[in-house]
């Protein structure tokens, strides 16, 4: 089961694509994520490959301003919809749409970006569409058996944690 951990919606479940395509990021891997991030009062926040859209909607629901969803996956989109609909936080805005197609098209500005691809994804290609971002701090989920990525320049890498079989890989675009 997967739930909003904290702020307005905590305790409130969310629905989960069938199958194993969607890796929902587990409540412990949130919970950390956000201890580490802090305040999040008027923040404007990017989920890519956003799933059933928990991160997103955790940001929310602990006060961020807006979060953009985007997801490709149809049955992903159809849970991400119903999890929106269900919790009904103001400022959600989901994308249909590719992360290369939706970072190519569209000029953003935002506090935090978090990126969870499939773990089998090559993420070098995310990190040069982000390059051009300014001003934030980008969170990478990746397998523990993952490689670190290669951050290009201006983007920076902070740190990392480990949580079993998850890392974060944190960066910063000054």
């Amino acid at each position: 089961m997967t739930r909003v951990v904290a702020g307005l919606a905590g305790g409130r479940r969310l629905r989960t694509p069938p199958g194993h395509r969607t890796r929902p990021t587990s409540d412990r891997v949130r919970e950390a994520l956000f201890s580490s991030l802090g305040s999040l009062e008027g923040a404007h926040v990017l989920d890519l490959y956003a799933g059933s859209g928990a991160v997103g909607l955790e940001a929310l629901s602990r006060g961020a301003a807006e979060a953009v969803l985007v997801e490709s996956d149809r049955a992903a989109l159809l849970a991400l919809r119903s999890n929106v609909a269900a919790l009904v936080l103001p400022g959600a805005r989901v994308v249909a749409s590719t992360v290369a197609d939706y970072l190519a098209a569209e000029p953003f500005r935002f506090d935090v970006i978090f990126a969870d691809p499939p773990y089998d994804y090559d993420i070098d290609a995310v990190l040069a569409a982000l390059a051009p971002w300014t001003g934030g701090v980008v969170v990478l989920e990746r397998s523990s058996r993952s490689m670190p990525p290669s951050w290009p320049p201006p983007l920076a890498g902070l740190r990392s944690r480990r949580y079993g079989e998850t890392t974060l890989w944190y960066g910063h675009s000054p």
